[in-house]
């Protein structure tokens, strides 16, 4: 039963693990200054091939349940991320939204019945502590609008993977993960050409890479694997695991583009990776499973813009990092 449980975190961790090279992609990558349109190209073309591939459609309930799913997980979350990203420095960007955990667990108590237990509050202050010691900087200024964003975009999230636990969908995976990416994305449309306007006309070898690597990896093959493993694990268990996106935003970072690493950033990277196994190892108090109703059963078994800047990337669960203005 461990050794399974762990199989399904470690793949589980690769969402996040690649989430965390979005911020590599668009900066060497994509056009400048076009986040929104990257997380339009990311996320709809990725739900609408998948929708395609299983060739299965929301039936009953589920033709607002997706939706509703498909804007807090994606196109709610992500634009709140893009407010925040522009009016924020990356780090305490990042550093706002990793209190996701903290807020999932709280949700999960309220509205799914889990314990909220004290080592998981202790592990999620730890992990908004690795965080800021791993992005934030001395000289970061912060704005109110910006901030209440950063943290709505965490709230959006969290109510997102609380939902998605209680409304157990009856399709196929991949089906249920194309309706929430086509949703998503169709909200995240309008919003874009209002921010951003119409979108360029030409694009280079590299844009185009770039946007396939975001669409068939960061999004339809990610997003499959996290809501697979949120359909296996506690929601506070698979949102602390968004916390490896700023570790391996640091560390590519690092590595690709010569950024410096300090003593400090590999400490809070050694505080995150710590909070991160103290919360996969608290053992979850079996509840029971929820139908797509969203009422649980008599008997039975309990059963994917951010921005970032030169220095300090950000990124998020899955969105897309943004570039420093000038």
């Amino acid at each position: 039963m461990l050794s399974n449980r762990l199989a399904v975190v470690l793949v589980t961790a690769l969402a996040p693990a690649v989430w965390g090279t979005t911020y590599l992609v668009t900066t060497e990558m994509l056009p400048p200054d076009r986040p929104l349109l990257a997380a339009v190209i990311r996320c709809l073309p990725a739900g609408l091939l998948l929708i395609a591939l299983t060739r299965t459609l929301p039936r009953g309930g589920w033709w607002w349940r997706a939706p509703v799913l498909g804007a807090l997980n994606i196109g709610g979350f992500q634009a709140l991320l893009f407010i925040a990203a522009y009016r924020l420095p990356g780090g305490i960007a990042a550093t706002v939204g990793a209190v996701q955990p903290l807020v999932t667990a709280g949700l999960s108590a309220a509205l799914l019945g889990d314990r909220l237990t004290l080592r998981t509050v202790l592990s999620g202050i730890a992990g908004v502590a690795g965080v800021s010691l791993l992005v934030l900087r001395a000289n970061a200024q912060l704005d109110a609008i910006g901030v209440v964003a950063a943290l709505g975009g965490a709230v959006v999230m969290a109510f997102g993977v609380v939902l998605s636990k209680r409304w157990v969908s009856p399709a196929p995976l991949l089906a249920t993960t194309g309706w929430q990416l086509t949703a998503g994305g169709l909200l995240l449309v309008p919003v874009t050409l209002l921010s951003e306007g119409a979108p360029p006309t030409h694009y280079t070898v590299d844009n185009v890479l770039g946007y396939a690597y975001l669409c068939l990896i960061g999004a339809a093959l990610t997003y499959a694997i996290w809501f697979r493993g949120l359909r296996a694990l506690p929601p506070t268990s698979l949102s602390f695991l968004s916390l490896l996106s700023p570790v391996v935003a640091t560390l590519v970072g690092w590595l690709a583009l010569g950024q410096d690493l300090s003593p400090l950033q590999a400490l809070g990277a050694a505080v995150v990776l710590a909070s991160l196994v103290v919360a996969q190892t608290q053992r979850p108090r079996p509840r029971p499973r929820t139908t797509d109703t969203g009422a649980a059963p008599a008997t039975g078994p309990a059963p994917s813009a951010v921005r970032a800047d030169r220095t300090a990337p950000v990124p998020g669960v899955g969105p897309s990092p943004l570039r420093e203005n000038a």
